[in-house]
């Protein structure tokens, strides 16, 4: 299994499939179709005749059960890979035998993975990794989870002795711009529970992740001849900065941790006539999200007292905590806890820092926990993923698969 996750994962990379964000159509880029039709094939090719790809790019297959009365589980994972950095002419490396050493990437360009930026790598010391070249990201997330997806299901194939029910497969386009569950089938899929591999560090087990809001704010200005413009002017981007003095410093994604939620000013434009910032709005709990949306609301309303109803506020939901939808069936994070304990993998349940697929997918009947493909610092040139925790995690698919039919 480690040969072939690690050769299918190393093809995989190949597809460029970053996701663009400014692109309405699914899927958002050519290339996660060319991926996924690619992936068909290749389910096909290991007996999942039912194998199929839709005209948006989701992919959908079954392997046939060899037990009766087994829940139909499935495991899902996304083609696309995030807009942050390019995806396309991916060159990965394999570092064997890490020595805990900083990791020179690209020389010439000086794109080093320091430690002391880093410090999760010491943990890794002795494993092999596959890094980048320090120009692109790697995409292990979330072709990791694909890769380990298809070698589990392959393993299943060549050892029929192991008893399991039907296994649904699903890949999905353009989850990194966070439309991964649009157009999801659910019914069509046609499982009854699903796990996302889709998570990062080897143990990770997620059953919990933010209520999530977007928002835009756009202000009018007021432009005047700086010359002639006292008590006329009124200037836009003086106002967006006290709209985001108005939000503590202390609540913001690079001050917070855990269950900590926060405000993130993620885009900021404008002049003295108009401007516009973009935040999103973050946290588990869902009355201190309400609060946090209640909040947002009241710093407008009050800045529009002070300047004549200059500014709009447009704040819209994005997806909710799948923990209300998965704790009523918690038995399914518990199976996943045995399987990872009897395979030899420490556990790391922890809330996810973000969405995943598997969150609006629980609200859509589907409930669905997040499992780790291995990978760290995903979205970036440092992307790395150790050849052992992928391995890890085909071994944990395989088990999860079997621990159903166990009971």
């Amino acid at each position: 299994m480690k040969n072939k996750v690690v050769e299918r994962f190393l093809k995989y990379v190949t597809f460029d499939t970053t996701a663009d964000p400014k692109n309405a159509n699914c899927p958002s880029s050519e290339g996660q179709r060319v991926f996924a039709n690619y992936l068909v094939e290749e389910l096909k090719s290991l007996g999942l005749e039912d194998a199929n790809v839709d005209k948006n790019s989701y992919v959908m297959a079954t392997l046939k059960g060899n037990t009766e009365g087994v829940d139909t589980i499935g495991f899902i994972s996304h083609l696309d890979t995030a807009p942050d950095i390019t995806g396309k002419n991916v060159k990965p490396r394999i570092i064997e035998n890490y020595d805990g050493k900083d990791i020179v990437l690209n020389r010439e360009l000086n794109v080093v993975t320091k430690v002391s930026d880093y410090p999760e790598l010491k943990g890794l010391v002795g494993e092999d990794l596959i890094v980048t070249d320090g120009t692109t990201l790697l995409g292990a997330d979330d072709k990791a989870g694909i890769a380990e997806i298809i070698t589990a299901i392959e393993y299943l194939v060549n050892n029929p002795q192991i008893k399991h029910g039907d296994i649904k497969v699903g890949f999905t386009p353009d989850e990194e711009v966070g439309r991964g569950a649009d157009l999801f089938d659910v019914e069509k899929f046609g499982a009854k529970y699903a796990y996302t591999i889709d998570g990062g560090i080897e143990g990770e087990l997620q059953y919990e992740n933010f209520n999530a809001a977007g928002v835009t704010i756009s202000i009018q200005g007021r432009n005047v001849h700086p010359g002639a413009s006292k008590n006329k002017m009124v200037n836009a981007l003086h106002i967006a900065a006290e709209i985001s003095e108005m939000f503590p410093a202390s609540e913001r994604p690079e001050t917070t941790e855990g269950y900590e939620g926060f405000y993130h000013l993620n885009d900021l434009n404008g002049n003295v006539e108009n401007a516009s910032m973009v935040y999103i709005i973050r946290d588990h709990d869902k009355e201190k999200f309400e609060a946090r949306k209640a909040h947002m609301q009241d710093v407008v309303n009050k800045l529009n007292e002070k300047y004549d109803g200059r500014i709009t506020l447009d704040l819209k939901d994005q997806y909710f905590n799948m923990k209300e939808k998965v704790e009523p069936v918690k038995f399914i994070v518990d199976i996943a806890e045995e399987a990872m304990n009897e395979v030899g993998i420490t556990p790391k349940i922890v809330p996810v820092r973000g969405g995943t697929d598997g969150a609006r997918l629980s609200f859509m009947g589907l409930p669905c926990p997040n499992i780790f493909t291995g990978g760290l610092n995903f979205h970036g040139k440092n992307e790395c993923i150790p050849v052992g925790s992928m391995e890890k995690c085909v071994n944990l698919i395989v088990k999860i698969a079997e621990k159903y039919a166990q009971k």
